[in-house]
């Protein structure tokens, strides 16, 4: 708790109660090296609600949501099981606190839990048992890493990563992925001050480029529009995808074929 943690910082963005004076700080630290984190993390969170919804209509109803943080401020379970009751949603995230708070908020929730593993362990994940009992690879499922890959350097791997998950998958399954990005801006002292504030955490930031992030999608189907600044990924209204860049962070999502 004296640490500051990524997942309980990206809570306190999005106006969440789950986190204390240590992430606090770190996130106000951030919030005044990058004034625009917050709006920022909330573009990203309605990255993830557009992506579900999507989802649910292209009828999937299994959701495994690696690196979720804590489940509050319009989460995976709500917006799915809002659409489609029988949607069952596994959330994974390696901070103990988080998933302590994590099963406080799912107790009683039969479709949705939560377990602490680390997404550079896929192969853990899938085998875990509570994942097993409560999805069934036999039929699609939408596997969600967003927000989490700019946590992951390039010595661990992440194409490994998703390759290990993508042939867990059958055909009209997902991924969707997002994480931030510099493309077209310049360095700046802000950076440097973005990356040294989370260096204070178990997480420091790897930025990634448009192309780099869609490498990482090789062997999956782009559902369109591709690799985009996530508030241009099917916005809801026009202006939703004015001035995209400033969201910070590109997504897209990903079908495997056949």
């Amino acid at each position: 708790m004296e640490r500051p943690s990524v997942a309980r910082m990206y809570d306190y963005y999005l106006g969440g109660s789950h986190n204390f004076a240590a992430d606090r700080a770190a996130a106000r630290a951030m919030m005044d090296a990058v004034p625009e984190a917050p709006l920022m993390a909330q573009a990203n969170r309605a990255f993830l609600r557009r992506v579900v919804h999507h989802l649910i209509e292209a009828g999937v109803r299994q959701f495994l949501d690696i690196g979720s943080g804590i489940p509050t401020v319009g989460n995976v379970h709500e917006i799915a099981q809002r659409a489609a009751p029988e949607s069952r949603v596994v959330y994974v995230d390696v901070d103990p606190i988080a998933v302590a708070h994590s099963r406080e908020i799912l107790a009683g929730n039969e479709r949705a839990v939560v377990i602490q593993e680390d997404l550079r362990n896929p192969a853990g994940i899938l085998a875990h048992p509570e994942v097993t009992g409560l999805l069934d690879f036999t039929r699609p499922v939408a596997v969600l890493i967003v927000a989490v890959l700019h946590f992951v350097p390039d010595s661990d791997h992440p194409d490994q990563l998703l390759r290990t998950l993508r042939e867990a998958l059958v055909p009209g399954s997902y991924l969707a992925l997002s994480q931030v990005s510099l493309d077209g801006r310049r360095q700046s002292p802000e950076q440097g001050e973005a990356e040294r504030v989370y260096r204070r955490t178990d997480n420091p930031l790897w930025f990634r480029s448009h192309a780099e992030l869609t490498a990482l999608l090789a062997g999956f189907e782009l559902v369109e529009p591709g690799v985009v600044w996530v508030s241009q990924w099917h916005p809801e209204a026009p202006e939703g995808a004015e001035d995209a860049e400033a969201a910070g962070f590109l997504g897209g999502v990903g079908r495997v074929g056949g």
